[in-house]
């Protein structure tokens, strides 16, 4: 999947698969995270969000199913 760069404080890229529902992201610590399940709307309101980083904590983690890589 190819992630697109963002400007943010704690995230360095993101990508989304629409095919398969699944949200790629990649913080500046270095970890990726895959979230299952990721409707298309939720995408495209974290493109854009003001904050990605503040979008990723209230929206996405701990409400989509995830693996850190």
């Amino acid at each position: 999947m190819r992630r697109l760069p963002v400007v943010s404080s704690a995230i360095s890229s993101m990508g989304y698969d629409e095919r398969s529902s699944v949200l790629e992201v990649e913080f500046r610590s270095g970890a990726v995270y895959d979230y299952f399940d990721v409707p298309p709307k939720v995408w495209k309101a974290l493109l854009g969000a003001p904050s990605k980083g503040r979008f990723v904590t209230r929206r996405i983690r701990d409400r989509f199913p995830f693996v850190r890589r």
